[in-house]
Order: C-alpha cells, then structure tokens, then sequence
C-alpha cells in the first residue's frame, strides 16, 4: 500500500514535470512563431506545420530521453527531421529555417535539464531570429532580374560604367550584378542586379 502511494505521487511529480516543459517550450515557439514570424511575414500558411513539428519532436525526444540512446541515434533522429520536406509544395527557405527553429527549441526543451542552460539556449534561439527580422535590412540583399539593351557595355573592362548607368536608370543602390544570357541577335543582354533597399 505505502509503494503504491509512492508511485502514484512519483508518477504525479513525473507527469507535473512533463506538463511543466511542455508549456515552457509552447511560450517559447509562440514567441517565435506568432510574435516574431508573423509579426514580420504576415504568413499564417505554416502555423500547422511549425506547432505540430514542435510537439511532436517535443513529445518523441521527451519519451526517448528516458531510454539509453546513443549520440548518434539522437542526432540521426534530429538530421530527418530537420531535413524534411513535404512533397506537394516546396517550402521557401526561410520558412525552413522558422521550421527548423521550432524542432531545435522541441528538442533542446525535451532533453535539457540545467534550467540555467535551458533558458540561454531557448533565449538565443528566440533572439537570433528577433535581432534578424528587426535589422533585415543589414542582412537582406534584394535581387531583380533587368532587360538591358546597351550591350556594349557588358564588356568586363567598362562594368564601372555598366553599374553607374544600371543605377542612374533604375534608382535603386545596385552593388552588384550578374550577366545571366546575351542575344547578340536582338542586343540585349539579360542582366541580374543585387541590391539593398
């Protein structure tokens, strides 16, 4: 009888512990997801997929730490799915890296147990993000695709003056370009040009 009472508070502590991580790691994807993806993406398309993919790899990693699992099981786990991708429609890149975010946060918050560690980790992976999307500016390089017609100018030696001209005529602080095809039939030159708004 005494045993019995003693498993029960046990598994009690144990399920209180599992209810508390839980919650923990759905604040710390909601702070992601809602207050910093959809705050600067305005995308509900992947809401599904980013807080199913959390508290599924929240629950797996969770279950698993209680068995003796070798490094790279674990990491051969994390690698699949990390890399998946659904085969009806391509997800852009970085809705792959949010995607991404929210497994690393379910899986850090089911096996880490230094609270301590616990919050840094969650802090930086929520941080990173947060301090990008703010300062996209610094880090974004904008990218348009020009029909050119001056095809004299294309020649390596006078690019100078193919950047001033691409410049003065589109208005925009092109800092590089890149000559995808020319069509010496026509005169024009297919011409990419990357930029920072």
């Amino acid at each position: 009888m005494i045993f019995d009472n003693l498993f029960s508070v046990i598994d009690l502590w144990s399920s209180l512990s599992l209810a508390a991580r839980f919650l923990f790691n759905f604040f710390v994807v909601y702070l992601i997801i809602n207050q910093i993806y959809h705050r600067y993406q305005r995308n509900k398309e992947y809401f599904f997929t980013f807080y199913t993919f959390n508290a599924i790899i929240f629950c797996v990693c969770y279950a698993m730490n209680s068995i003796d699992i070798g490094a790279g099981f674990g990491m051969g786990l994390f690698a699949v799915f990390s890399i998946l991708r659904y085969r009806t429609s391509d997800i852009p890149a970085k809705e792959m890296t949010y995607l991404f975010a929210v497994i690393a946060v379910g899986l850090v918050n089911a096996l880490i147990n230094d609270y301590a560690e616990l919050l840094l980790v969650n802090a930086i992976i929520v941080g990173v993000p947060y301090y990008l999307e703010r300062n996209h500016r610094l880090f974004q390089e904008s990218v348009k695709s020009i029909v050119y017609e001056k095809i004299e100018l294309i020649q390596a030696n006078r690019r100078d003056e193919l950047l001033a001209d691409l410049r003065q005529r589109t208005g925009l602080n092109i800092h590089r370009i890149e000559i995808q095809r020319v069509d010496f039939m026509r005169d024009i030159a297919r011409i990419k040009v990357y930029y920072y708004e």
